[in-house]
């Protein structure tokens, strides 16, 4: 068994190792490398599926139950706000910048790490499994998604993602909906058709003033926002379509069924929801998993922001060092202490129930 500051050395090795490679989504083979050879040079048997790595505890026992350690490996695209070299680890005033540093390079190897502590104990009370994850930030279906059958049953996860390791309990689903408001053409001098637009900005106004009644303690109410439209080919024709995209954020007090059952009977333009896939995730407060958390002094909230928990058919919490406001951001970082906070609460928190 590794002390924790054997491990903390080598978390923020290979993580430094993470963001000098390209791993935009769709295009993590290299950081997969990365991860196996990591893992591997430990002795550790490592699987692979696309560009998913995973591997399971030592003394694995099928008749137990299994925790799912799961964090992603891809990363977007750096913006033009960069002052950096995005692909440059560079260590400064106790912070660690670049790419991916923080989302979800920090909770990744953090997690490994806690994975890492354990992997050789023979008297675990769980199985752990350890998943680095492919496509998370395009909810693509290369990731965990098509990694899930390959793992055989998992009862309950972490998902490590920047939460202030603070514990998200719930977390908002998506629900993209395509919508085609379908008029007539005609000449706009002779003030003929029927103009799509007008139709569409009803339905635009009905989008801006509805309400859904639940609305959840944790994550707020349902909120639904027209961010894309168009419509027209040139000034003197009255447009026949005009189409329009709504952006759906679901509390876990609705399926994504019944949010697009009562936008149908609402509006006149016809709509497509892109997936129902992305589901508003919930663990209960009470779950074992959480209770180890609040007793470790960790707060339990609802996040707005989408994880690989939407995709999960079973309880999942997500929890990792760094902040999420800074994912995205130009000049990303993490501190280096989140990181060793990290992988010390990580470790606390499993051995509540290990």
């Amino acid at each position: 068994m590794k002390h924790i500051n054997g491990l903390y050395t080598d978390a923020i090795m290979l993580l430094k190792q993470l963001i000098a490679i390209h791993s935009f989504s769709g295009e993590e083979d290299t950081a997969c490398v990365a991860i196996e050879e990591f893992l591997q040079k430990r002795k550790i048997v490592t699987n692979r599926f696309l560009n998913n790595v995973w591997t399971v505890n030592m003394f694995f026992d099928d008749t137990k139950q299994t925790i799912l350690l799961n964090s992603h490996l891809d990363t977007v695209k750096p913006n033009n706000g960069y002052t950096k070299d995005p692909f440059q680890a560079l260590e400064t005033d106790g912070k660690l910048f670049g790419l991916g540093s923080n989302d979800a390079g920090g909770s990744l190897v953090s997690l490994m790490a806690a994975f890492l502590f354990f992997y050789e104990r023979t008297d675990l009370k769980y199985n752990l499994l350890f998943a680095a994850s492919a496509e998370e930030e395009i909810s693509g279906k290369n990731g965990i998604e098509s990694l899930l059958p390959k793992l055989g049953k998992v009862d309950f996860a972490i998902v490590g993602e920047p939460t202030q390791m603070n514990v998200a309990i719930a977390e908002k689903g998506l629900l993209v909906l395509d919508c085609v408001a379908h008029g007539k053409s005609g000449h706009a001098a002779r003030g003929e058709g029927e103009n799509a637009i007008c139709i569409a900005m009803n339905d635009v106004s009905w989008f801006n003033s509805f309400s859904f009644p639940k609305v959840s303690s944790l994550l707020g109410p349902v909120t639904m926002n027209v961010t894309m439209i168009n419509a027209g080919t040139q000034h003197n024709v009255i447009p026949g379509t005009c189409s329009f995209t709504v952006d759906c954020r679901v509390n876990e007090c609705y399926s994504h069924s019944e949010i697009l059952d009562v936008v149908k009977e609402n509006i006149a333009s016809k709509v497509t929801p892109r997936s129902m896939r992305l589901r508003s995730g919930f663990i209960s407060p009470d779950h074992t998993l959480v209770s180890a958390g609040i007793k470790l002094g960790r707060k339990y909230y609802g996040s707005p922001t989408l994880s690989d928990k939407a995709l999960m058919p079973f309880p999942a919490l997500k929890m990792g060092p760094g902040d999420s406001a800074r994912s995205h951001t130009a000049d990303e970082f993490i501190y280096l202490d989140e990181i060793r906070n990290g992988i010390d609460i990580y470790i606390q928190l499993l051995n509540e129930l290990l």
